[in-house]
């Protein structure tokens, strides 16, 4: 998912079929699996596979997107697999996590400007319970010209340094750039270069 507006998102998500799959994103499923389930924040969780991964799991899911048919998908897709998962419909930049209350967060391809990204990454942080974790996998920089996807503006783009510098309260346990072979879906297909992250909230 990236910045524009719910009309784009509403028309990408519209057709039945699972835009990104249904299958979680791997490198979140790995990271996940090694934390005890208690309550997780998924943002730009468009159709619910990675939140729905979660709650299979014994995670209390929140997720938020920008989209209602990304919504409307994913409730169903949790009804279909006997989960339940609370779901909010709104813009990053006006959402107002609570407090203090997440045991970890999800951001799976999230692409933000630099500015609402700045403000995200921070309602995040502050988001966390102590020893709150965030998992994060998205395009690097150098992702651009190629064709498994991502936005097409380096902006959207991440680095090693917006990580570092995005999620400075929190203590880095991973942090790579790696070129992977992504296999979701045909917006998610080749060759691709990913920033892997998962941060830790110490206090």
């Amino acid at each position: 998912m990236n910045s524009f507006g719910g009309s784009f998102w509403d028309e990408r998500y519209s057709n039945e079929n699972f835009v990104y799959g249904t299958d979680p994103n791997e490198f979140f499923k790995q990271q996940l699996d090694l934390v005890k389930p208690g309550r997780i924040l998924m943002l730009g969780e468009g159709e619910g596979r990675n939140g729905i991964y979660a709650a299979q799991k014994g995670w209390l899911v929140d997720a938020v997107d920008f989209s209602l048919k990304a919504k409307d998908k994913a409730l169903k897709l949790a009804k279909d697999k006997n989960v339940e998962m609370y779901y909010t419909v709104n813009n990053l930049e006006n959402y107002e996590p609570r407090k203090n209350f997440y045991d970890a967060a999800g951001l799976i391809f999230l692409h933000l400007n630099e500015k609402t990204r700045e403000k995200v990454h921070k309602k995040v942080i502050s988001s966390l319970k102590p020893n709150g974790v965030v998992i994060m996998e998205a395009y690097s920089k150098e992702q651009l010209g190629k064709s498994s996807g991502g936005p097409r503006s380096e902006e959207m783009l991440y680095s090693i340094e917006d990580i570092i510098e995005t999620f400075a309260g929190l203590t880095t346990v991973l942090l790579t750039k790696e070129i992977i072979y992504l296999s979701e879906s045909s917006f998610h297909s080749g060759e691709a270069s990913v920033i892997r992250f998962v941060g830790k909230k110490e206090f």
